[in-house]
């Protein structure tokens, strides 16, 4: 099936519809704006007929109640739903014209049902109409009506997909149908006509692409941080469920219902996802074979199955499958099978109009596969849209309850209870009232002829029947619930869930699992639901785990992982489970997938098969952990674990501190002037503030271990300002510490900290005395501390009560030694790697100034540096696995290695392509390119003063300027360094960079230095021309990569033509910069240009007709940089004239923009 094609079109074919559908409002005098008089007789000089006036009239009734943009999205997706159904019925030969409506045999878009309209059997066709059309030539018109009259033939065997024409539906058919690029020409030509046949899941992948552009504007859009309304809900939660998660469910719960009483192996043989029953104790095996007994005298007719969130309905599709093959083993032919199901068996819901009308088509296919006379055998499925009682015609209860006084109580009952009802969905409590009565009186009111029949039956009679459903009992609960957080819920769903599912109130889908408990499963009956995987482990689930874990036994779990789903919830881990409404402490199967994600993202269906991937689990054994997380994978080993105190009892595990705004209060620390930060502090009340009003701030990061990650600071003097500052936690401020990253995934990553940091809730931090956060690190970034994170919260945020939980085995004393030992070289490692870079303030000098000739020496020696220090950290990593494997007793399930991409400080290879298969993946590789890229920032950091050949460390980062450390090279005098395409200034970065590699490797080996420079950073020409397109072209990009888009080195840019480029630091800007960038550089660069052109005219003139070509090429450069230059000196000559001062505290996004229509653009 082409997903990529059906997407594409079901996105188009929405907005497409949208438009139409207006239009031809439009055309009846209907727009957003207003509808003038809707009892208008004519519109622009246009007589209405009697049907077009009372269609206009019942449209702008419903633009009324709910919205011009509402019902317009309820039409288009009304005609997309009927465009789908034929297109499939006519693929699949299902019309009972058996003649295509969208295409001929050949599958092309010409409609076979105009060239045989002459000859065409359709109930309610007026041949006399069919007549007019053809003799004035009106072949859209007469399309348009035999394309009406076939919807409205389909409605006695589909009335659900196909409701009687005549409404404002049908006067809002778009026009201009028949061309090729309409709606119906994009669906046949645009989607494989095999995609259709016998697969009726298409219908359901059409209705989730058709909602994406819904769904991105609830998640990332302007509905992004709203609750949402109830017509927001279903584009907000509905999922087409993939076919073999699909199987799974059913294959487990249906199918196992049927096989626990009467077992018959070529059934379970064909099921394909079926899971053996786990090996039971002997006490659990005789509860089991108990209820078996119960199910024996089950026939297939008695099974009762409801999907409660069906969506487009693909789980009651297969099940109808799983259905029909039970039928036939039970001597039951397919024709009466069908019949059955649809009668006896198949139940669904939804709160979703459209959603409903395509499960209602997709099950109705389904049946018409396995009989072909189906469609006319006045026979319907129990599948509906919720209705809710709001705006019935109460007027009329008098007559339907006739006088009876307990029918009216039971039917008022229902009207109460069904209020709101498409807020709230399939979780109302409906009350068991006399639903034979109501029914009884419903066929009386059939026979009738009363005023109020109508209403009766076209009102009552829906909400009866959802009533019914919602109050009945289920052999078989299966479903796909809406994800939705309380966050996102409305008013009145939130309000009516904590009245009746107060412990399962963090999302949606755990209210529906209670709900199918209470309201839906009969006693011993089967609950198969797929939901994320939240459930299994959260705190805030717990109450509803614990209520399951009690009252349920579990038969089987599916943990799929990350990327069952496409798109952008495809980063949500989702778990499928079945369980049976009993209260047996069974042993579950489960199967674990998660880890066949990202590049082994394919092999996670083939691994559905593989027992490697099995896990058997007692339910009781998860209340061996606080909080009962459904950890079925833990050995007994890992469980008894637990017994054990958590950390939290010896070392103080908190989070860290919310500022309210972090663009105002933080900064990176390369923003400020590093005088103005307060560096290796202990107290913070020593501080003065006034001085140095910036601390080291702990906020989370990549994902480092040991050491590393200070790249922030915070504006403490402004802390009374903060949303959450921690002040409860005034003790541990500056104090030596563990953090981590927030987001830590599977592999946690602790990094040691001396003192002297605050911390952000996405930096949280452990403290306790120093040997203590040594053997807390040590265990932290062992193979130990996953397994626990994993399972006390699998999402990708690590909190900070789940690491107070992880069970504490303190090491013996020769251990503790050993851990010491390990942790203290580790963490130095760590350490000196990190500043090894400049983003670090207390980098030295770069690694490749070295005592050696050669940079290409120099880079080997770094390159040595780097592997002797990985390999040391990776066998100290391995060496503390052992200890923390051996003090937790884990050797049968855990092993020391450590796999190099996991090891969190860099290798340095001469290319990508010598990276070797071991390290891809890691964020820790760096190239040759990478370290002479290095080496130029460092440089260019020498040309203008921040450091220096003379001294270690930053020389200049704010504060006095302090001539004596520079002796070796003078930094730049005017803080003005110009980037050119040739060698047009003294001071041209090239050449400084030339003089600067001159100075430190000597003028011997100079030219093998620039041709080692230049092959690392690819190109072609001499050394120095492709130093200078470096420059000129990618330098800057590398350095906003460095300093994450925040620059210290600006970058004063004309344009695309390159006619002027120049660099000045940010910490030595004074106001007066750009006069003397206008003056002394743009002027004199301008006056070049006019020279070289001047030069170029006159030789052309003079040359021969080759060389003119080449030289009019090079006017033509010149012209146009020229041109640029002239506009960009007139922004330069207005930002000079303002003098403007910059405050290094307001910050590099904020200082950068005063100039942004003169620098080059953050990209």
């Amino acid at each position: 099936m082409n997903k990529n094609a059906i997407q594409k079109f079901a996105i188009w074919a929405r907005n497409e519809l949208i438009t139409q559908v207006s239009q031809r409002a439009y055309q009846y005098g209907i727009d957003e704006s207003g509808f003038g008089d809707a009892s208008a007789d004519t519109l622009n000089g246009r007589l209405l007929t009697a049907e077009e006036k009372s269609q206009r009239q019942e449209l702008i009734k419903q633009i009324k109640e709910k919205g011009y943009k509402q019902v317009m999205e309820e039409v288009a997706y009304t005609w997309f739903n009927r465009f789908a159904a034929l297109r499939f019925m006519e693929v699949n030969n299902y019309l009972p014209s058996h003649i295509r409506v969208f295409s001929d045999a050949s599958g092309a878009f010409k409609p076979e049902i105009l060239n045989d309209v002459l000859h065409l059997d359709l109930p309610g066709l007026d041949s006399g109409k069919v007549a007019e059309y053809i003799e004035s030539n009106d072949t859209e018109a007469l399309y348009r009506y035999l394309l009406l009259t076939q919807c409205n033939a389909l409605n006695s065997a589909l009335p659900v997909m196909f409701e009687r024409m005549g409404g404002y539906t049908e006067m809002l058919l778009p026009n201009n149908i028949l061309r090729q690029d309409s709606v119906l020409g994009h669906m046949v030509s645009d989607i494989p006509e095999k995609d259709w046949q016998n697969a009726v899941q298409i219908i359901g992948w059409l209705y989730q692409y058709y909602n994406t552009d819904l769904f991105n504007a609830i998640f990332d859009g302007d509905k992004s941080r709203k609750s949402l309304k109830a017509e927001d809900i279903p584009s907000a939660t509905q999922l087409f469920t993939p076919d073999w998660a699909v199987r799974y469910m059913v294959e487990n719960s249906l199918g196992r219902l049927w096989l626990e009483g009467h077992p018959n192996d070529a059934l379970k043989d064909g099921w394909k996802y079926y899971l053996e029953e786990a090996p039971q104790e002997m006490d659990t095996q005789s509860r089991i074979d108990a209820i078996r007994a119960n199910y024996r005298n089950m026939k297939p007719q008695d099974i009762k199955i409801i999907d409660p969130c069906m969506g487009s309905g693909h789980i009651l599709v297969y099940a109808f499958d799983v259905l029909v093959q039970i039928y036939k083993t039970y001597g039951i032919s397919e024709r009466d099978a069908v019949r059955s199901i649809l009668e006896n068996n198949l139940y669904g819901l939804d709160i979703d109009d459209r959603a409903s009308q395509l499960a209602y088509f997709a099950v109705m296919m389904k049946a018409r596969q396995y009989d072909r006379r189906i469609l006319t055998r006045n026979v319907q499925p129990h599948i509906y849209a919720i209705v809710e009682s709001n705006g019935l015609d109460r007027s009329t209860i008098d007559y339907f309850t006739n006088n009876d006084t307990k029918l009216k109580k039971d039917f008022e009952t229902l009207l109460e209870e069904l209020q709101d009802a498409k807020e709230f969905g399939s979780i109302l409590n409906i009350s068991q009232v006399d639903f034979a009565a109501l029914y009884t009186r419903i066929d009386e009111v059939r026979n009738d002829i009363s005023i109020f029949r109508g209403v009766v039956l076209s009102g009552y009679l829906p909400l009866i029947q959802v009533a019914e459903v919602m109050a009945s009992c289920y052999d078989v609960v299966i479903t796909n619930p809406p994800y939705l957080n309380s966050a996102r819920m409305g008013d009145k769903l939130l309000k009516y869930i904590r009245e009746n599912y107060e412990e399962a109130k963090a999302d949606f889908s755990s209210v529906m699992y209670l709900c199918a408990q209470r309201n839906y499963s009969k006693s011993n009956g089967f609950i198969s639901f797929i939901t994320t995987n939240s459930w299994m482990y959260l705190k805030s689930f717990v109450k509803v785990r614990e209520i399951s874990l009690k009252n349920l036994s579990f038969t089987s779990i599916v943990d799929y992982g990350t990327e069952l789903f496409d798109g952008k919830i495809g980063h949500l881990s989702i778990v499928a489970w079945v369980s049976q409404n009993a209260k047996i402490n069974r042993k579950l199967t489960a199967v674990r997938l998660v880890d066949y994600r990202y590049g082994r993202r394919a092999q996670k269906h083939g691994e559905y098969f593989n027992h490697a991937n099995y896990y058997y689990a007692k339910q009781a054994d998860f209340f061996e952990i606080d909080g009962a997380p459904v950890v079925y994978w833990f050995s007994s080993d890992v469980l008894k674990s637990f017994e054990n105190q958590g950390i939290g009892t010896f070392a103080e595990i908190v989070s860290g501190m919310t500022t309210g705004d972090n663009d105002k209060y933080l900064r990176q620390w390369t923003e400020t002037d590093i005088t103005r930060i307060a560096f290796h502090k202990n107290d913070v009340n020593e501080i003065d503030l006034s001085l140095t009003p910036w601390i080291p701030y702990h906020k989370g990061g990549e994902q480092r271990k040991w050491y590393g990650n200070h790249e922030y600071v915070v504006n403490w003097s402004a802390s009374g300002q903060f949303n959450r500052a921690k002040t409860t936690m005034t003790h541990v401020y500056l104090k030596p510490c563990i953090t981590w990253s927030d987001i830590s995934g599977n592999s946690f990553a602790g990094r040691y900290c001396y003192g002297g940091f605050m911390f952000d809730v996405k930096g949280s931090c452990a403290f306790a005395d120093i040997d203590k956060l040594k053997v807390l690190i040590g265990l932290f970034n062992s193979k130990i501390t996953p397994i626990y994170v994993e399972a006390l919260n699998p999402t990708s945020t690590t909190q900070v009560g789940d690491l107070k939980r992880i069970p504490y085995i303190a090491p013996n004393n020769e251990q503790y030694d050993a851990i010491r030992l390990l942790v203290d070289e580790t963490v130095m490692l760590s350490q000196n790697e990190w500043d090894s870079f400049e983003f670090s303030w207390d980098f030295q000098r770069h690694p490749l100034l070295c005592k050696v000739p050669t940079i290409a020496e120099a880079f080997e020696q770094w390159k040595t540096e780097c592997d002797d220090r990985f390999n040391k950290l990776k066998a100290n990593e391995e060496e503390l696995n052992r200890i923390f494997i051996d003090i937790y007793g884990l050797q049968d399930e855990l092993t020391p290695d450590v796999a190099d991409k996991d090891v969190t400080v860099h290798r340095v290879f001469d290319s990508k392509d010598d990276v070797p298969e071991s390290m891809k993946g890691s964020n820790y590789v760096r190239t040759m390119r990478d370290e002479i890229v290095s080496l130029i920032s460092y440089a260019v950091g020498c040309m203008f003063g921040r450091y220096s050949l003379d001294v270690d460390g930053l020389a200049y980062a704010g504060g006095e300027w302090d001539a004596s450390k520079y002796k070796t090279i003078i930094p730049d005098g005017d803080n003005i360094i110009p980037i050119c395409d040739d060698e047009y200034f003294d001071d041209d970065i090239t050449g400084r960079f030339v003089k600067w590699v001159e100075t430190v490797y000597g003028s011997e080996t100079l030219e093998e230095n620039l041709k080692f420079v230049a092959d690392a950073l690819g190109g072609k020409g001499t050394p120095r021309e492709v130093i200078r397109s470096y420059f000129l072209n990618d330098f800057y990009a590398d350095h906003l990569k460095t300093y994450q888009k925040r620059p210290i080195y600006w970058l004063f840019d004309s344009g695309k033509k390159n006619g002027f480029k120049a660099l000045c630091y940010m910490h030595r800007y004074q106001r007066d910069l750009l006069a003397r960038l206008r003056t002394d550089y743009v002027h004199e660069q301008q006056e070049r240009y006019r020279t070289q052109l001047a030069q170029l005219g006159d030789a052309i003139d003079h040359a021969s007709a080759s060389e003119r070509v080449k030289l009019t090429k090079q006017q033509k450069k010149f012209q146009d940089q020229a041109t640029e230059l002239q506009k960009y000196e007139e922004k330069v000559h207005h930002l000079a004239d303002q003098n403007i001062e910059i405050d290094l505290d307001d910050g590099v996004k904020h200082n950068y923009e005063l100039f942004a229509d003169v620098l080059a653009k953050i990209k």
